[in-house]
């Protein structure tokens, strides 16, 4: 009776951490209760740790000393990154935290294979073919996310731009063939764990390959890709344990991942196949810059844009990847402030792959206190951008490029915010470099367009003495 009392406890238990997985999930999908839903989360990992070690009875075992040292130095490694890391560096925390997720899925599965035969279990189909899947998606997550870490980090001997080469796909298949073959010989020989670590191996080069075809620029669609990837690792790993509540959690994280990077691959208009296996991210062929802009730019100072804003009404600002680089965040809030006190109306335009990750844009304007109710979306902002005055483009390139709009275009099809549409508009570059797809952009040398060329937080910062001195 006390048995049966214990494992209904333990099922409720696994029951209240799955719903709470969903709470938290649906809290993320808006900013104002993020910090909830992530704290919901939080305690749902809680409880089903804890709850899966009484089931196992763990904690009741020598090994609980290990443990607790292992329950401290993981809070005391959270509560450090917690806050040293910057907002600007939260992309390469995310991918880190990916790779930690498939790093665990290979240890664990490969450590559970190594009990099972152990335990005279290893001709289990359950267990030899979860293996395989937490192994292989578990090792292309760990090195595909270390590769995408290294690229936002901007390491030197990892390049930035898309790696291409002659037969790159013909590569990948074969690699992934042959991760295939070895899962079938894990199968029939689960006693032999030289196979599962070549299977490893296979699965880290495969993800290093994977990501390494993939410009920096596109990390959005990167991470959200390998975050699902993690999850459907943990889930194969929940089938290892035949632990319910690991694979509910990883097929939410699995499933909530492949939908997202769906959204970012419809909001730069590609293709999931492309992106599996890094069919974009190359520069493309196109006219000249000399062609597009010509003798068209026009050059403006601080004082100049204080001008501008000294008129206006309605002011929406763009924030991009040179936003984050510029660490301009806060000088962004202090013009929005004194904007608003000479009864400006100031919104944010947020494009959904503006930065390095999904929602880069909206954390760092989260971080200076920005209303939510300010951070518009692109479709919700595009209605109104013909009444706008100023349209300040803060370090962004292609999302606001309406070249978007022609079919022979590189980045055709590709959803943009409508900048172009607003009274006038004000871009701030620190030079006319193109942004990932490697073309032109014809915004610049617009009638209504002007260019201040500067670093993002000097220039915010110029703008906000000048109206000052104008004021």
């Amino acid at each position: 009776m006390e048995q049966t009392l214990e494992l209904y406890i333990i099922n409720a238990s696994y029951l209240l951490a799955a719903i709470l997985f969903i709470l938290g999930l649906k809290g993320l999908s808006h900013p104002r209760k993020a910090v909830r839903g992530n704290m919901l989360g939080a305690i749902a990992i809680l409880i089903a740790i804890v709850a899966t070690l009484v089931d196992h009875n763990v904690i009741l075992k020598d090994t609980w000393e290990i443990l607790l040292v292992g329950f401290a130095v993981g809070g005391l490694i959270g509560v450090i990154l917690a806050i040293k890391v910057e907002m600007t560096s939260m992309p390469e925390l995310v991918a880190l935290f990916n790779g930690f997720g498939g790093l665990a899925s290979v240890l664990v599965a490969g450590g559970a294979l190594l009990k099972a035969v152990g335990d005279g279990q290893g001709g289990d189909l359950q267990i030899t073919i979860s293996t395989t899947a937490s192994g292989l998606i578990g090792a292309i997550t760990l090195l595909g996310s270390l590769m995408a870490f290294g690229k936002l980090y901007g390491f030197k001997f990892i390049p930035d731009k898309a790696v291409r080469y002659p037969g790159e796909q013909i590569v990948k298949l074969l690699l992934l063939i042959g991760s295939i073959v070895l899962g079938v010989l894990i199968v029939q020989h689960p006693e032999n764990m030289t196979y599962y670590w070549m299977l490893v191996g296979a699965g880290s080069l495969l993800g290093i390959l994977l990501v390494i075809a993939i410009g920096g620029a596109d990390m959005p669609v990167v991470i959200t890709l390998l975050n699902s990837y993690s999850g459907i690792a943990a889930a194969a790993t929940g089938f290892v344990l035949s632990n319910n509540v690991l694979i509910v959690a990883g097929s939410l994280v699995g499933a909530s991942g492949i939908i997202l990077t769906k959204l970012m691959c419809v909001a730069m208009n590609r293709s999931l196949s492309n992106v599996l296996f890094g069919g974009f991210g190359a520069v493309a062929d196109t006219s000249s810059a000399d062609e597009v802009y010509g003798d068209k730019i026009k050059p403006v100072t601080a004082d100049d844009v204080a001008i501008f804003l000294d008129t206006a009404q309605k002011v929406v600002i763009v924030p991009g990847y040179g936003m984050a680089v510029g660490q301009a965040q806060h000088a962004v809030k202090d013009l929005t402030h004194l904007l608003e006190e000479n009864n400006i109306e100031v919104n944010f335009a947020i494009h959904p792959v503006a930065g390095r990750m999904p929602g880069h844009m909206n954390v760092l304007l989260a971080e200076v206190d920005i209303p939510y109710e300010q951070l518009l979306e692109m479709d919700d902002v595009n209605a109104t951008l013909a009444q706008v005055d100023v349209a300040i483009v803060l370090g962004a390139n292609d999302v606001v490029n309406p070249d978007a709009r022609r079919e022979d275009s590189a980045i055709a099809g590709m959803p943009i915010i409508d900048v172009d549409k607003a009274n006038t508009v004000i871009v701030i570059k620190r030079s006319l470099s193109p942004g990932f797809a490697g073309i032109p952009n014809p915004l610049f040398a617009m009638d209504n367009a002007y260019m201040f060329f500067s670093d993002g937080k000097k220039a915010i910062l110029a703008i906000v003495a000048a109206i000052k001195e104008l004021g």
